[in-house]
C-alpha cells in the first residue's frame, strides 16, 4: 500500500518548467561539458606526444608512443573516473549532493592545468606526470556523473524528467565537439606561425620546438567551463528529496524549495517523522534490495559496461580507422602540427554530423517513446552498422567507398547517443531509494568505466594489423580493425539482450519506481500498481 506523498515532493513533481530548470541544465550541464573535453581531448594529441617525445632521427616513420605508455596516457583517466564514481556516489549519498559537488568541480579545474603542466627531465618523466595529473583528473570527473544526474532527477518534473537528465548529459557532444574545435584553432595556429616540412623531407625538422605547447593548451583548455560555473553550483540548494528523506530536515526542504518555486509549502515535519520511521530502509547489500532492485542494477551496469566498450573504443582509436581508410593521410607526409589538423578535423566532423544530434534525438524524445525503447532501438541500429561496416571491411577501404564508410561509422555513434549512451545515464537515477541512489549511479556508471578501460585498452592492441610488418612501432600484431568491428557489434548485440532487465520510468515519480512509499513488506503486484518498483518491462 502507497502512502500519501510529501507536499514539497509532489510540488516539484507537478512544477511546470521553469527558469530553475535550465539554471539547474547549465550549471550541471558544464560539468559534462568539462567531463568529455578531458576525456576526449586525450586522443587527439596522442599522435603529437609521440612525435615529440618518441621520435629517432633515423626511424623511416614517426615517433608513436610505446604500447604501454599509450594505455597508460589515454586509459588512466578513465581508472580515476571510475574510482571518482564509486567514492563519490556513495559520499553524495552520505554527505549530501551539494557539499560533495563543489569538491568534483575543484579537483576537475586544478587537474586540468596541471596535466597541461606535466613536468620532467626526460619523455618518461613527462609521461609520469602527465598520468598522474589526469588520474586525480578522472577521479573528479567521476564524481560529477552520480552527482549531476540524482540532483537533476530530483529537480525535475516527473513530466520532463527524462529530457532534462538527457540535457545534462547532451552537454558530453558539445564538449567532446569544442575539444575538436579547439584543437584545430590551436594547430592552425602554430602551423601558420611555425611552418615545417613533411617528415618524409626532414626527420627532425616536422616537429617544431614549439610543438610541444599544443598539446599542453589543448589540455588545460578543460578548465576554463568549469571554473566558470563554480560559482553557480556553490549556490544551488540542496535537493528537496535528500533534505527531506534521507537528512530529515523537512523544515529546510521546504524553505530551500519554496524559493525555488516561488509557492508556499507546509513543512510536514510530523508527516517526514511518520514516513521515516516507517519507511523501507533496506541497504545495498540486504536480500530486500537484491529482490527489489536486484534485476535493475544487473541491467543499469551489464548496459553501461557493454555500451562503453564499444562508444569508447570507437572514439579512441577512430584516428586510426580515419588513417586505414585514407582519410587521413600517412603520418610520413605530414608535419606534426598538421597531423593533428587532421585528426582534429577528422573526429569533429564526427561529433558534428553524428554525435550531437544523437543527443539531441534523445532529449527530444525520451519522454515520448520513454527510456526502454530509446535504448534497445539504439543497441539494435549499433549492432547493424557495425556489422555492416565489418563484414565487407575491405569494400570500403577502396577510395571511392570511403564517404560510405564515414556516414555509416557516423551512424553508429549517431544511435549510440541517440541511444544507451544517454539512457544508460538518465535510468539509474530514477529507479533507485533516494538514500542509495547516488551510490547505485555511481556504480552503473563505474561498470561502464570498466568497460570503457576494455575498449581503450584492449582496442589499442586488438585494431594492429595482423600483419607485423604494418603494425604499429612496439605493438605486436592483433586481430585487425575488421575483426574488431566484429567483436564490437557482438558487444552491440548482448547489449540488446540485458536492456530487458532495465525498467522504463517515463512518467512515474521518483518514489513511485523506488517504493519508497510503500508499506514494508507489502505484497504489490504489478497489475495492481502500474508504477511499482518491481515492474522490469516497458509500459
Amino acid at each position: 500500500m502507497a502512502r500519501e506523498q510529501l507536499q514539497v515532493l509532489n510540488a516539484l513533481d507537478v512544477a511546470t518548467t521553469q527558469l530553475y530548470h535550465f539554471t539547474a541544465i547549465v550549471i550541471a550541464g558544464m560539468g559534462f561539458f568539462t567531463d568529455a573535453y578531458d576525456l576526449f581531448s586525450i586522443s587527439l594529441v596522442t599522435k603529437l606526444l609521440g612525435r615529440i617525445y618518441y621520435t629517432h632521427a633515423d626511424s623511416a616513420k614517426p615517433g608513436t608512443l610505446p604500447p604501454s605508455v599509450s594505455s597508460s596516457v589515454t586509459g588512466v583517466a578513465l581508472v580515476g573516473t571510475l574510482v571518482g564514481q564509486l567514492f563519490f556516489g556513495w559520499l553524495g549519498d552520505k554527505m549530501g549532493r551539494k557539499k560533495v559537488y563543489g569538491i568534483t568541480l575543484i579537483l576537475m579545474v586544478v587537474c586540468s592545468v596541471a596535466s597541461g603542466l606535466s613536468f620532467g627531465s626526460s619523455a618518461k618523466g613527462v609521461m609520469a606526470t602527465l598520468c598522474f595529473f589526469r588520474f586525480w583528473l578522472g577521479f573528479g570527473i567521476g564524481g560529477d556523473y552520480p552527482l549531476s544526474a540524482t540532483i537533476m532527477s530530483e529537480y525535475a518534473n516527473k513530466k520532463t524528467r527524462g529530457s532534462f537528465i538527457a540535457a545534462v548529459f547532451a552537454m558530453q557532444g558539445f564538449g567532446i565537439l569544442t575539444s575538436g574545435i579547439i584543437a584545430l584553432i590551436v594547430s592552425t595556429s602554430f602551423d601558420h606561425a611555425y611552418p615545417a616540412p613533411a617528415y618524409k623531407d626532414d626527420h627532425l625538422g616536422s616537429t617544431v620546438r614549439q610543438a610541444d605547447y599544443i598539446w599542453r593548451i589543448i589540455l588545460m583548455f578543460g578548465a576554463v567551463p568549469a571554473a566558470l560555473t563554480y560559482y553557480w553550483r556553490m549556490k544551488m540548494p540542496e535537493t528537496a528529496r535528500y533534505t527531506a528523506l534521507v537528512a530529515r530536515n523537512a523544515r529546510q526542504a521546504a524553505h530551500d524549495m519554496a524559493k525555488v518555486l516561488n509557492v508556499e509549502l507546509d513543512p510536514e515535519e510530523a508527516k517526514v517523522e511518520k514516513l521515516v520511521e516507517e519507511s523501507n530502509s533496506f541497504g545495498l547489500f540486504s536480500k530486500e534490495f537484491l529482490r527489489r532492485h536486484g534485476i535493475h542494477l544487473l541491467g543499469t551496469t551489464t548496459t553501461w559496461f557493454l555500451l562503453d566498450i564499444a562508444f569508447y573504443s570507437q572514439n579512441l582509436f577512430q584516428k586510426d580507422i580515419f588513417t586505414a581508410i585514407g582519410w587521413i593521410p600517412k603520418a610520413a607526409e605530414m608535419n606534426a602540427v598538421h597531423e593533428v589538423f587532421r585528426v582534429a578535423k577528422a573526429q569533429t566532423l564526427i561529433a558534428l554530423c553524428s554525435t550531437v544530434p544523437g543527443y539531441w534525438f534523445t532529449v527530444a524524445l525520451i519522454d515520448i517513446i520513454g527510456r526502454f525503447t530509446i535504448q534497445l532501438m539504439g543497441f539494435f541500429f549499433m549492432t547493424v552498422f557495425m556489422f555492416a561496416l565489418a563484414i565487407p571491411y575491405d569494400h570500403w577501404t577502396h577510395p571511392k567507398n570511403r564517404i560510405g564508410f564515414v556516414v555509416m561509422y557516423s551512424l553508429t555513434f549517431f544511435f549510440a547517443n541517440f541511444g544507451p549512451n544517454a539512457t544508460t545515464f538518465v535510468v539509474p537515477a530514477e529507479i533507485f531509494p533516494a538514500r542509495l541512489r547516488s551510490t547505485c549511479h555511481g556504480i552503473s556508471a563505474a561498470a561502464g568505466k570498466a568497460g570503457a578501460i576494455v575498449g581503450a585498452f584492449g582496442f589499442l592492441y586488438a585494431a594492429q594489423s595482423t600483419d607485423k610488418t604494418k603494425t604499429d612501432a612496439g605493438y605486436p600484431p592483433g586481430i585487425g580493425v575488421k575483426a574488431s568491428l566484429i567483436v564490437l557489434g557482438c558487444v552491440n548485440f548482448l547489449g540488446v539482450l540485458f536492456t530487458f532487465c532495465v525498467p522504463e520510468p517515463k512518467g512515474k515519480s521518483l518514489e513511485e519506481l523506488s517504493g519508497e512509499n510503500d508499506d514494508d513488506g507489502a505484497e504489490v503486484s504489478t497489475s495492481e500498481q502500474p508504477g511499482s518498483y518491481n515492474r522490469t518491462v516497458p509500459v
